[in-house]
């Protein structure tokens, strides 16, 4: 979610915005592409400094609703001046654990006597920084640990998020919420008795504390078929990002690992009050084997309507369909899901024909995010709503929102399949800026996909590979002029990458390119989503986040 502050600053971003959304980033109503989120505008601030030139929010994993990594506000940063001469690592933020979670950014935030722009930083450790993005200054810090209560450790032996499970989903915020402002966050931890938590956090921007009477500990049952099922907080960790829109609050769990027994969970809440309004399993009927939701830290979508996208990874699937089209025990694995955003019922849904087969051989789609294209206009002149995803089988799969193809043994009824195209598979989340869409395969290059009538056809690449799992793509842009897509290599040292958007063969920066190791900011994390917010770059790393920006 971006959104850029009033004055005639922003006057002029809104028109250049405007311009980008005519090329192909816009969205209409409907059943169309999703729009800015729908929140008042924040007050001016009152007292304190003047604020230093801002203008950009990023409340929500990958920018928007849609998840398509695109931030079209960033005047600062451009081909020309992201090169190792004029722009290079400013500082490290330290914190107190691993950051797997997205950072956060606010701008012209009025606090502690002044006005900051501010980046937030969640941690396994359970802890929630605020920073000054510009000075790097600490403003607050929260703990989210009950007395007596820690981290929980790797369960059942599965090190996917290790060595602490604390905060692993990318926070939401809404600066329109409460006195000042509320971030969203969900926190796992447990106790001396070995008793495990979920709970759901809602904490006032400004000053770290609780809102809404919360924490809330979060708790579900779902029907099957022979009875009831109950989340269980020890087996299931947050991994995919949250997700608000109208109002929501959406949760999102997945297993430790394939430790059964597990299934994924979607549940519900009220911004306003936190209370669960609904809650979904997508495998109530499978014995406990699955699917979990993944999508390497990728967010479930939302499209104008309110209706939630996500993809399920490897597990249980009924070939055998109800007269509907709808899996016999509404079991869904490897699936792309639409979720009626009110009730969380499936309304429409899309499985490959060979899914059985792939989840016996652990190639999850979800192991991959998913992303809503802005509407597009095809070979026939017709407006198409569409969403693409991808996973371990190194395919594309793009499909129809308004009719997703569901399932047949014959072969995939869909929008578009590319095969093979993406060698490797996927671990990571897409992009999506000007009529292209960025992939960051495991072990290969980062590829874009350039979309005429509606369809996608290969790209450009990178010249570097990227090892497990690959890169998950943002792009920053001033409108539709200087797009650049960043990418964090996981390795060691990590590594910052910076092309140029329209050729991914024109690298225009690296981290490693600065003599002496000018640049390097420790070792590699996987999951990480770099952050562009007013002329500056936010990246996860193992303790710290690091900021880059103009020398």
């Amino acid at each position: 979610m971006q959104r850029t502050r009033a004055g005639i600053r922003n006057v002029v971003l809104l028109l250049v915005s405007a311009l980008a959304a005519a090329c192909g980033g816009g969205s209409s109503g409907g059943g169309g592409s999703p729009s800015q989120p729908n929140q008042p505008g924040q007050p001016p601030p009152t007292g304190g400094t003047p604020p230093p030139p801002s203008g950009t929010d990023i409340t929500t994993y990958k920018y928007d609703l849609a998840r398509t990594g695109q931030n079209l506000t960033e005047t600062s940063l451009t081909t020309a001046n992201v090169k190792s001469s004029s722009f290079g690592l400013l500082r490290l933020l330290t914190v107190d654990g691993k950051v797997d979670a997205q950072p956060l950014y606010l701008s012209g935030l009025s606090l502690q006597g002044g006005t900051h722009n501010v980046v937030f930083v969640a941690t396994e450790n359970d802890s929630v920084y605020a920073f000054d993005a510009d000075s790097g200054t600490a403003l607050w810090k929260a703990s989210l640990l009950k007395s007596g209560e820690s981290p929980t450790e790797p369960v059942d032996g599965c090190n996917q998020i290790a060595p602490q499970i604390g905060i692993t989903a990318t926070p939401v915020i809404d600066r329109s919420a409460g006195a000042h402002g509320t971030l969203y966050v969900v926190a796992m931890s447990k106790d001396g008795s070995a008793n495990y938590y979920q709970r759901l956090h809602a904490l006032d921007v400004t000053t770290g504390a609780e809102l809404l009477g919360g924490p809330v500990v979060i708790s579900a049952s779902f029907p099957t078929q022979g009875g009831t099922m109950s989340f269980d907080a020890r087996q299931y960790a947050e991994r995919a990002a949250l997700l608000l829109t109208n109002g929501t609050l959406y949760t999102s769990f997945t297993s430790h690992c394939d430790s059964p027994p597990y299934s994924g969970w979607v549940i519900a809440f009220s911004q306003s009050s936190l209370a669960q309004t609904a809650a979904f399993n997508a495998a109530p009927n499978s014995g406990g084997s699955g699917p979990a939701i993944w999508m390497a830290g990728g967010g479930p979508a939302a499209d104008a309507a309110g209706n939630v996208y996500l993809l399920t990874a490897n597990g249980a699937f009924e070939t055998t369909l109800d007269g509907s089209g709808f899996p016999s025990g509404a079991d869904y694995g490897n699936t792309f899901l639409k979720l009626s955003g009110g009730s969380l019922a499936v309304s429409d849904y899309f499985t490959m024909s060979n899914a059985v087969t792939e989840s016996s051989n652990d190639q999850d789609l979800g192991s991959g995010g998913i992303l809503l294209l802005p509407d597009l206009t095809d070979a026939n002149n017709a407006t198409q709503h569409l969403a693409v995803g991808a996973g371990k089988d190194g395919n594309i799969y793009v499909v129809s929102r308004d009719a997703m193809g569901k399932f047949s043994a014959s072969g995939n009824h869909i929008w578009q399949q590319l095969d093979g195209v993406l060698a490797g598979g996927i671990w990571s989340t897409p992009a999506y800026f000007r009529q292209s869409v960025y992939f960051g395969p495991v072990g290969g290059s980062l590829r874009s996909f350039t979309i005429s009538g509606g369809k996608l056809a290969t790209g450009s690449a990178s010249a570097t590979p990227y090892p497990y799992p690959g890169t998950s793509p943002v792009v920053s842009a001033n409108g539709t002029a200087n797009g650049i897509v960043w990418a964090h290599e996981n390795s060691n040292p990590a590594v910052l990458h910076a092309y140029d958007a329209s050729d991914l063969g024109h690298e225009l920066y690296n981290s490693s390119q600065a003599a002496n190791g000018r640049d390097h900011f420790g070792a590699g994390n996987k999951f990480i989503t770099p952050v562009v917010a007013d002329g500056k770059v936010f990246v996860g790393t193992q303790n710290a986040v690091a900021v880059f920006g103009l020398l």
